[in-house]
């Protein structure tokens, strides 16, 4: 798949951009290469290659380092919503901006 300037000039026109000719045209080289390199990570057979989840699963097991689920902070919600102008059962009140 490759782009041609109208492509990029219609796509720089929905992104609200406005690139003058010589910058479309930077575009549509960068955009073709990406869609070139794409193209051949296509053409790659990977016909009965298993998906990874993580590149260290070639090397055996992945130990994740976890730790315990502790709180470590204490609750200042209280002291946070002091300074609020409106809070109800511990949530920020806010005035209704769209209708």
């Amino acid at each position: 798949m490759s782009l041609t300037l109208t492509d990029v000039e219609r796509l720089a026109r929905l992104a609200r951009l406005a690139p003058d000719r010589a910058q479309a045209e930077h575009w549509l080289g960068q955009l073709n290469a990406f869609f070139a390199i794409v193209e051949r990570m296509q053409a790659v057979d990977t016909a009965g290659v298993a998906p990874l989840a993580h590149p260290a699963e070639l090397f055996g097991e992945v130990a994740l380092r976890l730790r315990d689920d502790v709180v470590t902070e204490p609750n200042r919600r209280a002291e946070y919503q002091a300074c609020a102008p409106a809070v109800e059962d511990g949530l920020y009140l806010v005035p209704k901006v769209i209708e």
